[in-house]
Parts: C-alpha cells; sequence; structure tokens
C-alpha cells in the first residue's frame, strides 16, 4: 500500500521543511509514503473564496483514483489519540486499499467536489493551525503510528 499525504502549495520554512522530510525519510522504512504538493493557485486576487476552493479542488481530484481511499484533515473531521490513529491505520492497511490518501486544503478549505469524494474526515485537534504547521504534525503522527504497531520505542520519548 502506498500513504500519500496531498497538499495545496510549497513550505516556506526551511526548518519545516526539513522536519517533514525527516519524518517522510523515516516513515520509508514501514510504507511507501509520497508528499504530493500542488502549486499554489496564480493570479487569486480575482477569485472569492469558492472559486479558490473550485479551482484547488480540481488540482486536488485530478491526482485521485477511483480506487483510492480520500481522508481530509478537516476540522470537523474525528479526532482520535496516537493509538487509535494507529489502530485505524491498521484497519484501512487490513482492507487491502492500493492507496491511502490524506490531503490537505488550502487556505479556505476543501471544495465541495472534494468533500463529496473523501471516504472520511478527521482532525488533528480542535485549535487552528497553519497548513505547513499541519503538514509537519500529520507526518510525525503517521510516524508515530507505525512506531505503535510495531512496538517500537519512539511512542514512549
Amino acid at each position: 500500500m502506498t500513504i500519500k499525504l496531498v497538499c495545496i502549495g510549497q513550505t516556506d520554512k526551511k526548518e519545516l521543511e526539513t522536519l517533514i522530510n525527516l519524518y517522510s525519510d523515516r516513515l520509508q522504512h514501514y510504507i511507501k509514503f509520497e508528499l504530493d504538493l500542488i502549486p499554489d493557485l496564480k493570479k487569486t486576487k480575482n477569485l472569492d473564496e469558492n472559486q479558490q476552493k473550485s479551482k484547488e479542488g480540481d488540482l486536488i481530484l485530478a491526482g485521485i483514483q477511483n480506487s483510492d481511499f480520500v481522508i481530509l484533515l478537516d476540522e470537523n473531521g474525528k479526532q482520535f489519540s496516537s493509538e487509535s490513529f494507529s489502530e485505524y491505520l491498521q484497519k484501512r492497511m487490513n482492507t487491502g486499499l492500493k492507496r491511502l490518501i490524506f490531503i490537505i486544503g488550502g487556505p479556505y478549505g476543501f471544495s465541495e467536489e472534494v468533500y463529496k469524494r473523501a471516504n472520511s474526515k478527521i482532525s488533528l485537534s480542535k485549535m487552528t493551525f497553519s497548513h505547513q504547521m499541519v503538514r509537519l504534525f500529520f507526518t510525525e503522527q503517521l510516524y508515530r503510528a507505525f512506531t505503535i504497531l510495531k512496538n517500537e520505542p519512539y511512542h514512549h520519548r
């Protein structure tokens, strides 16, 4: 199985990018992990929020296959502890999926089309984080989940 994290825009903080890459590289020990960065939209000055979400949604949906299981990282999604998230991942992997896709939306969230395509939504916290921080928190939690599943000591440090 492949786990893919789809994000809108580049990370402009080198420190965050370094840490995201650290966890992305560590994940390769457990599973095929891909980070798909969709470039920021250009010329958005004349677009309202819905138009921007729609254009971003088209770019997101273009990379999704019918057989993919799609999970949105959304403030209204289900919250997990690290242990329950690892169990959730194991259940998804046990179904024989080829690709599990997690998506972080743009600054205004997701278009209705993306919400309709999603199979599930999860939330990392009730707090609001920048999209760049969410990338780091999510990749770290994904790595943590695999160390929990493998009963490795990282989780307890």
